[in-house]
């Protein structure tokens, strides 16, 4: 790409042709101030805080929408410019309730942090506050359109990235909201509770279920025994909360901060996903070379996933592993083998789990496989911002903790168990496993780092002992659309799968990028996070699922082998389709 040669602020530059004047601008340390950009979606110039002069124009251009050209002369910041903008956020600000400190992101909102920029005191403007009704339908996000500052963010997200169609622009003119498509309830929508609206989302209109405060109930009750598992992607995000770089491994002062929250017992999730991989591997296994099942076998980890497959691709479904979420199978076996073992009645644990993602808190219920204890296997699920908020509540000076080590027997993972946090994880995981299934030897190279990385779909080969097994990674709902569509033809076709295997995520990056993550995630933050979570496995002394002792000694003493009846009990769900509007 040819380079063109500009002036911003009266200073020469070179950048790149058909940049954004707001890109190029960020490329010499110049902000422009914007709402409704956000470098993951399309600009659509929808704010118009981001204007700027372009000399030999009438009009003030918007920096987002404008590519830059030979000779272009741009003014950022004049005292006309920083008016304009600020008459924007005033008449923003007219609409908006300023009720920031019982607000959910109080202290971590764009809107607020820009009034506070631009020193805004008074509003110049009559207050036309609507009177909106809150949408807690679902239970994982609450929309709450009267702090909606229209900025389409959410609905960008959900049509474009996720192609779920869940949220729409409702009404003209003044009457415009974003609600529920169709003017339904959430809930009621095809809405796959990802939580994406609510991570892209600029200020409080949508967020996550808050259930922090069951959880403090839970520890304050001396008759509860507290037990809690977190996520794999949790670790390499969390610490941005108290001001650590995106993709620090912070695993150790997590368990700490648990532990000084009262919790009995402190899980991790990597040990569960071990655990899914002998599940799900073996699976693979059987329709590979036993024929027991449709190919391609279609991962089941995510939640939001599941529940998009079983709307829009419900012809699919017997190629779906029926293998559990770790986080489910970590539930059940908390309130079965680890209750056993410690003699305590699973009615009186109460299971907690921390996870990047608000979809899981949806999936608690999802069906009565969630169920499989006796009882429901886990209480509730906090994302990673909860677990963060709980901890600054505590007076927990998470920066100075210790590095501890979770509890036996279910706190033991492998490196394969830590990377099903990012996309291409649960694939790779599970093809070193699945491959000593099949030849009874360890893959001399581990690593597949051609389904790594950040491309939306990502295909490979591999060679198990003269047998190709071709594979797929799809993340970020609106990319699976074309994988799945060639399994589609080829079936009418008459013609071979073109895969064997493939992996769905519905969050770009995978589980680094879920929508209970701190807030703020790019591309370059999820880079970063996902540069953790391979950091992470590879200072793991073991790095393969089934090589993982004790997950091994947990089918000695209880679940006999995977598979088997056992597991299937409690490790394995079932799916049926279900209407895309709720009826």
């Amino acid at each position: 790409m040819n380079n063109v040669n500009v002036k911003i602020n009266g200073i020469p530059h070179q950048v790149a042709e058909g940049t954004t004047i707001l890109d190029a601008a960020r490329k010499v340390q110049v902000k422009i101030p914007t709402l409704c950009y956000h470098p993951d979606l399309p600009a659509w110039a929808a704010c118009g805080l981001c204007v700027v002069k372009v000399k030999g124009s009438p009009k003030m251009m918007r920096a987002c929408a404008t590519p830059v050209s030979e000779g272009l002369e741009i003014t950022t910041h004049d005292p006309e410019i920083v008016e304009v903008r600020r008459t924007v956020l005033e008449l923003i600000l007219s609409t908006h309730p300023n009720d920031c400190l019982q607000c959910p992101r109080n202290g971590n909102c764009e809107l607020q942090k820009l009034a506070s920029d631009f020193g805004i005191r008074d509003v110049s403007f009559e207050r036309n506050l609507r009177d909106l009704p809150v949408d807690d339908s679902t239970p994982s996000i609450v929309l709450n359109p009267e702090k909606c500052i229209l900025c389409g963010r959410c609905v960008k997200v959900c049509q474009g990235m996720q192609n779920v169609w869940a949220l729409e622009f409702i009404g003209r003119g003044d009457g415009v909201r974003i609600a529920g498509a169709g003017d339904v309830k959430l809930n009621e929508t095809p809405c796959i509770k990802c939580g994406q609206c609510s991570a892209h989302c600029p200020v409080g209109a949508i967020y996550e279920h808050d259930e922090t405060s069951k959880v403090w109930r839970a520890l304050r009750d001396e008759n509860r025994h507290c037990v809690v598992q977190v996520a794999p992607a949790t670790r390499v995000a969390i610490g941005e909360a108290f001001g650590l770089p995106p993709g620090t491994v912070s695993t150790g002062k997590m368990y700490a901060a648990l532990r000084r929250l009262g919790f009995n017992a402190i899980f991790d999730t990597n040990f569960a996903a071990d655990l899914t991989i002998m599940e799900e591997a073996s699976e693979l296994v059987q329709r590979l070379t036993k024929g027991t099942g449709q190919i391609p076998l279609i991962t089941s980890c995510c939640p939001a996933w599941v529940d998009y497959m079983e709307k829009y691709y419900p012809d699919m479904i017997d190629n779906f592993s029926t293998a559990k979420s770790p986080q489910m199978m970590m539930a059940a076996m908390i309130k079965t083998y680890y209750a056993r073992k410690v003699n305590i009645d699973p009615k009186d644990i109460y299971s907690v789990s921390i996870m990047p993602c608000t979809a899981k808190k949806y999936e608690l219920t999802r069906d009565e496989h969630m169920f499989s204890s006796g009882g429901q296997d886990m209480d509730v699920s906090l994302t990673t911002r909860e677990l963060s908020r709980m901890i600054k509540q505590a007076g927990i000076d998470f920066l100075d903790l210790p590095e501890e080590e979770a509890d036996d027997p279910l706190g033991i993972y492998t490196g394969a168990g830590t990377i099903f946090g990012a996309t291409g994880g649960v694939m790779e995981a599970a093809l070193r496993t699945a491959y000593h299934l099949i030849t009874g030897e360890n893959l001399a190279e581990i690593e597949f780092r051609n389904i790594r990385g950040l491309d939306g779909i990502k295909e490979a080969a591999v060679d198990v002992k003269g047998t190709e097994v071709r594979v797929a990674v799809a993340h970020q709902m609106g990319n699976i659309a074309s994988v799945l569509d060639r399994i589609r033809a080829a079936r009418a076709a008459g013609t071979e799968t073109p895969y064997h295997f493939i992996e769905v995520m519905a969050c770009r990056g995978g589980c680094i990028g879920g929508g209970g993550q701190p807030y703020g995630s790019t591309d370059e933050i999820r880079k970063q996070r996902i540069e953790g979570i391979y950091a992470d496995d590879e200072h793991s002394v073991v790095r393969m699922s089934h090589e993982n002792p004790a997950v091994t000694q947990l089918y000695k003493e209880f679940l006999d082998a995977p598979l088997s009846e056992k597991s299937h009990k409690y490790l394995h769900t079932h799916y049926k389709p279900r209407p895309v509007y709720a009826k």
